[in-house]
Parts: structure tokens; sequence; C-alpha cells
């Protein structure tokens, strides 16, 4: 198990992209538990997706701010793209730890709008990162950890399953893959030059209520409940390492309080303070077992009628440029490390997103 070096109680903590579907809650996740705390949320709220479901996000953090006295929730509409606005925050709040879960997201969308992904990801990141290597100039702690949003995307068509950090990644299929790896070798470099702690998340397949409309089960919900037709990519042969959000949420905040040691090597310069952890299920699910238990859980939740008829509305396709046939995450690291392993059941998962969904929308 990795010492705990990080305190969150007291302490001020920046949470970039926190209308988002992580973002937002871990930032209720982090009222709930750790008191009093200062978190400061960054997010441009574009309209990727439904702006109203990051306004909803918004919404149940201030609702449940309102009942935590001592903690405080700062607000930012801001990109962090914009250099100005990251450096104010970080003059203005100090922040002892950083989150950086702020990205254009999407494979597919990449590939048709890359302009987004060189600005959030690549831009966005670099001015967070030097953010955190001058916070400390004038004479302050600095930042104690920096944790980041990588991604599963970054094992492209790797044929050796489950994933593991010490696998190769040099082979992106999409230009959101290629950002991911671009951030964690940034990080590096910055961990190397400045002695920052930096902590890379390789995120799989994170659904659960108000996620990203983006997202196959969300999707498959919007377009079923049209009576529109589904199109199950890759004839339905594809796995996915589904993760329940609470088990994502679980894994940062855990994460979030273990840096990487600073130490020197032999060369008397510092031994970069770095790490990269997938979190995953550790559990891929076949797409089409997916779809027949998403179906049930909208059926059992009143989205969609009993006598709904499922195999009209699908259509077995060829796989998308971008997309790989299969996720699976090796979570040794992390279970060693934290004694933590994401654990919840696609059923389970799925029941509270078909509730949460029935609710929302009616």
């Amino acid at each position: 198990m990795k010492r705990q070096n990080v305190t969150l109680t007291g302490k001020t903590i920046l949470i970039t992209g926190a209308a988002g579907f992580i973002g937002s809650n871990l930032v209720m996740e982090l009222l709930r538990r750790v008191s009093p705390v200062h978190i400061i949320g960054m997010d441009n709220m574009n309209d990727y997706y439904d702006v109203a479901i990051k306004k909803y996000r918004l919404e149940q953090i201030q609702k449940l701010v309102r009942d935590i006295p001592g903690s405080e929730w700062t607000f930012f509409r801001e990109s962090i793209a914009d250099r100005a606005a990251v450096d104010a925050v970080f003059k203005q709040y100090k922040p002892a730890v950083v989150v950086n879960l702020a990205a254009q997201a999407g494979v597919r969308y990449s590939i048709t709008n890359p302009d987004a992904y060189i600005e959030s990801n690549l831009i966005g990141f670099y001015n967070i990162l030097e953010a955190c290597r001058h916070f400390g100039d004038e004479g302050g702690a600095g930042v104690e950890h920096l944790v980041y949003a990588s991604s599963s995307s970054v094992y492209g068509t790797n044929k050796k399953i489950p994933y593991s950090t010490q696998d190769r990644v040099d082979n992106p299929v999409s230009l959101y893959a290629a950002t991911k790896k671009s951030n964690e070798l940034m990080a590096h470099a910055y961990a190397k030059l400045y002695n920052i702690p930096c902590t890379g998340l390789r995120f799989f397949t994170v659904y659960g209520p108000a996620g990203r409309p983006d997202m196959a089960y969300f999707g498959f919900t919007d377009k079923l409940r049209r009576g529109e037709t589904i199109r199950i990519f890759n004839y339905g042969n594809c796995r996915r390492d589904f993760t329940y959000i609470d088990d994502i949420v679980e894994g940062v905040m855990r994460v979030m309080q273990a840096a990487p040691e600073k130490e020197k090597g032999e060369d008397n310069l510092p031994i970069p303070p770095y790490a990269v952890y997938n979190i995953g299920n550790n559990q891929p699910e076949n797409l089409l077992d997916f779809v027949d238990i998403l179906q049930q859980e909208l059926v059992r939740a009143k989205v969609l009628p009993e006598e709904y008829d499922f195999e009209a509305h699908k259509e077995l396709v060829a796989m998308q440029p971008g997309d790989v046939p299969v996720t699976y995450a090796d979570v040794s690291e992390l279970e060693r490390d934290f004694g933590f392993k994401p654990s919840t059941g696609l059923r389970d998962g799925l029941r509270k997103f078909a509730e949460w969904y029935r609710e929302f929308y009616k």
C-alpha cells in the first residue's frame, strides 16, 4: 500500500471539468467526505453534448454544498485553454491539489473536429502544467499533487490483454488517444524537470446516472425511446470494460491522497515523482450482452414499454474508424497500491442509470 502523504481536509482543491460527468461526481463525493474543504471548479460548459445535463450536475453540487457547513464551492465558467483564466485562479486560490478532468472527449468526434482536441487537451493541459510549475515561485508550498485524466484509448489496438500500464502505448488509432498519450508524456517531463508529483489515470468506459449522452448506453436509450434504430458496431463483436462512476470516483479520491514521492537519483537530479494507473472494472462485457441488459433495465424502470420490439430497432454494422474491438483493464497496480478495485456489476450500474433517466426525462 502506498503511503497517504496528501491530506485533503482543510485544503483548496482545483477540479477542472467540474461540470463534467466524472468532475461533478468527484466534487460531490469530496464535499460529502472531506470537511472542511474549499473546492474550485472550472468548466467552459461547451455544447459538445446537452448543456442542460451540465447545468443539472452543477445544481446538484449547489444543493449539496448548502447543507455542509464550513466547506466552500467556487465555480468559474472558464476554459483551461485560456492561460490568463488558469493563472488567475492559481494566483487567487493557491490550490494544494489539482485534478485535471477538463478535456474534449470522444473518439469519433476527434476525427471530424480535431481543433477542439488540440485546444483543450494539449494547450489546456500545458496551461495547467505551467500554472503548477510557477505556483511555488513566490516561496509557497507549491502543488502537492496533480492528478489528471488519461484514457484507455492510449492502448490503441494492442493485442495483449488485459491492458497493463507496463505495455507500450505508441500506436494510437485516434487523435483523442494521441492527445491523452501526449498528456502522459508532458506530465512526465514536468515531473522530471520541476519535481511536480503527477499521477495519470487511464479510465475505462465510464457510465452511470447523469453521464455523457454521447456514450453508447445513453445514446442507445435516447434512440430507443424515440423509436429509432440503434447501430451496434463490429456486428456486436466488441467488448468493453464498463466502469461505474462511483468506482471511478473512489479510485480518484484514493489516488489524490497518495502522491508519488519526491526522491533523487544517482545523478542527484529528481527521479520523476510520476505514476500512471488503470481504473477499470477488470471484466469486459460483450456489446450484445450489454445491450440486452440495458433493454431489460429500461423496461424495468418503465422508460420503455414491456412490449417494445427491440429486434426491430437494432442494426449490426461494421467497425467505426478510431474504434477498437476490446478494452480490458489490468488493475493489479491499483489494487496493490490502494487496496481497491472497481466492483460494481453492469446490471446494478445500468439499473441506477435507467432509474435516473426516467426521472430526468419524465
